[in-house]
């Protein structure tokens, strides 16, 4: 079965310096390199009005690409699955998604489908003409909380901008390791590490990355924080608290790995222990509406684990001051 797919979308900063096909790649995860490279080589691709067929052509970011072509359904190398999702906001424009632990963003070598990708092509198969499949923005497989996404392109380009120009306000819950005594902001440019290429690192040379911080609770060994994102790199909030010695609690590739506690009860050292994932949520999200200009703002609360999860650090905290102190 053949279907005319019409693609209209505008490159990032995050694609300055890459080749068009690449650019696509990145921009258009549903579609398979070689339907982008044929896309392309066919003249079905038009970038700021003109019509460019060398895969090559370098993007210097913010331009207007337009794609008009017809294909094939195994084209498409994402298929629809029938995907539970927890969606808190919703109107023709736009819906907002409170994403579970150990649910995927998008498909990767790793996780070739039961992703949200998957489950917003089943729920909204028109979705598949949009860059990304309306994804705004992305949390990491075991990063739970709020996502928006755009469900037609003007939504899409309006989000992305917004995004861009730091419009979207994102507020995260995270445990940290260590007592920390005070909040802060850190501003550290961040790039793919040197050696370890499945991390990110503060890196001189990389992309501006700014995290806002500031204390909620203090356990004994831990600290409870409120975290804003000012920029979305990769890895931020993981990399930057990692950075200044306070990383997140679970997250044993970027140092936060549980450290045993003297004199800890057992029942609070096995919950503790046990907790898999990095301990954040993204809890709040403040954006304007594409199409109303309203603004909105949604919260999540926290998930089951990191409320037994607080449970135990307090209840390890009394029992400390009470029974060692």
């Amino acid at each position: 079965m053949k279907k005319h797919i019409k693609i209209n979308l505008i490159t990032t900063k995050s694609q300055i310096g890459m080749r068009l096909d690449n650019a696509l790649v990145n921009l258009l995860p549903n579609f398979t390199r070689s339907k982008i490279k044929e896309m392309i080589l066919h003249n079905n691709v038009n970038v700021n009005n003109k019509n460019i067929n060398k895969p090559k052509t370098k993007i210097f970011g913010k331009e207007h690409i337009s794609i008009n072509f017809i294909t094939k359904n195994n084209d498409i190398c994402h298929k629809p699955q029938n995907i539970p999702l927890n969606i808190i906001f919703e109107d023709e424009h736009i819906l907002v998604i409170n994403k579970p632990c150990n649910l995927v963003v998008h498909p990767g070598v790793n996780n070739t489908d039961g992703t949200i990708l998957n489950a917003l092509l089943y729920l909204y198969p028109e979705i598949n003409n949009i860059p990304r499949a309306g994804i705004i923005h992305r949390l990491d497989k075991n990063t739970t909380g709020l996502m928006i996404i755009a469900k037609n392109n003007l939504a899409h380009m309006y989000l992305i901008k917004s995004l861009q120009l730091r419009q979207i306000t994102r507020e995260y819950d995270a445990i940290v390791i260590g007592k920390m005594t005070s909040g802060g902001v850190i501003n550290k440019p961040i790039s793919r590490h040197p050696i370890k290429r499945t991390k990110m690192s503060v890196n001189i040379k990389g992309r501006p990355a700014i995290t806002y911080y500031r204390i909620t609770k203090h356990f004994r060994a831990h600290t409870q924080l409120l975290i804003r994102l000012e920029t979305g790199r990769t890895h931020q909030i993981l990399v930057h608290m990692s950075y200044i010695k306070h990383p997140l609690l679970g997250n044993s590739l970027y140092g936060g790995a549980y450290r045993h506690i003297n004199e800890i009860t057992k029942k609070n050292f096995e919950i503790i222990s046990a907790f898999n994932r990095q301990a954040l949520h993204a809890s709040m999200l403040r954006f304007y509406h594409p199409f109303t200009k309203k603004q909105i703002e949604l919260h999540a609360p926290l998930p089951n684990d990191m409320v037994k999860l607080i449970k135990s650090l307090k209840n390890d905290t009394k029992f400390y001051k009470k029974n060692i102190q």
